[in-house]
């Protein structure tokens, strides 16, 4: 059996993210099932999650749901930390366009090298987190790529092992024999709760197919914990997971635009398009950067706004 050396600090990945946002719609879903009660916990739970935006009105587009204008929509994975607000360890800017079923999730390097805007400087993407929240995020990204952002997700990602652990662990077939950090991934299916998954969807080292394997892994926890959250065992156990949204979520998106993504944009989720910026590391005075050049940023920038319908 393959082993990896325990001393090595995994980063946490986009894995608690997209989960999180799938339980969201599984939620609503199953409030139309389980009646009024369901219902009012899910909306009780998602107006603790509604944080608005510290923006005028002249900075936001105007976007109409119900027409399926095309929308875009920043996830930050924050690792927070005691004392501070912390800062994101993933950042994915998701564009949606209803009018050609599809969806873009550009991945944006934390490390990336660019204006802080309100700083006056240069520094990682994701350090505009800590001097400003998900506000100056927003804005330095915005800045970053020139394409308007008009919602955020922030997931607190220490949340992610609670919300397997809530619906009762997920199965996957597991297909490479290997121990990650004491825990053994022997081949054949396998009953992972929260940690044991967590373990499981950020190995990569050892695994042959190296990144490819790790997201593989990731596709499997994410289906898997979605079999298991349209269970009625696990609706049933609805109050766990609502509990844990509401601790570790926040978003500028209302019940009510949920209810509209889920009616109007649901089929964008067959085709989606997974973009990475390409960029070249470089180490300063010991500080780790990504510079992604002006004609990769240009590059990024077009695909966006086309997806977007900007011209």
């Amino acid at each position: 059996m393959k082993q990896e050396r325990t001393s090595q600090s995994p980063k946490k990945k986009k894995l608690g993210l997209k989960i999180t946002l799938g339980i969201i719609l599984l939620l609503i879903l199953g409030a139309g099932a389980y009646g009024f009660s369901v219902y009012k916990s899910v909306t009780d739970t998602l107006k603790k999650t509604h944080e608005p935006l510290k923006r005028s009105e002249a900075e936001q587009r105007v976007i109409n749901l119900s027409e399926g204008d095309p929308i875009s929509i920043l996830l930050l994975g924050v690792d927070q930390r005691e004392g501070d607000r912390g800062r994101p360890d993933s950042l994915m800017l998701l564009t949606a366009n209803p009018e050609d079923k599809s969806i873009k999730m550009l991945s944006i390097p934390r490390d990336t090298y660019t204006e802080i805007i309100g700083k006056g400087t240069k520094d990682k993407i994701n350090h505009s987190y800590t001097y400003g929240g998900v506000d100056n995020s927003i804005k330095t990204i915005e800045n970053f790529l020139d394409v308007p952002i008009d919602y955020y997700v922030e997931v607190n990602m220490d949340g992610f092992k609670d919300l397997i652990d809530a619906v009762g662990g997920v199965t996957v077939d597991n297909t490479l024999d290997f121990t990650y950090q004491g825990t053994d991934y022997p081949i054949g299916q396998l009953k992972l709760n929260g940690e044991e998954a967590l373990k499981y969807s950020r190995m990569r080292s050892l695994d042959p197919q190296g990144d490819l394997g790790r997201q593989e892994r990731q596709r499997k926890i994410i289906q898997a914990l979605i079999k298991e959250a349209v269970h009625i065992e696990t609706l049933t156990n609805y109050g766990s997971i609502l509990e844990v949204i509401g601790e570790n979520v926040k978003t500028n998106l209302t019940f009510e635009e949920m209810k509209e993504l889920r009616a109007n944009y649901s089929q964008t989720r067959h085709d989606i398009e997974q973009i990475e910026i390409n960029g070249t590391g470089k180490e300063e005075k010991g500080v780790f950067y990504y510079i992604v050049s002006e004609e990769e940023r240009a590059k990024q920038s077009k695909t966006l706004k086309q997806h977007l319908n900007i011209q």
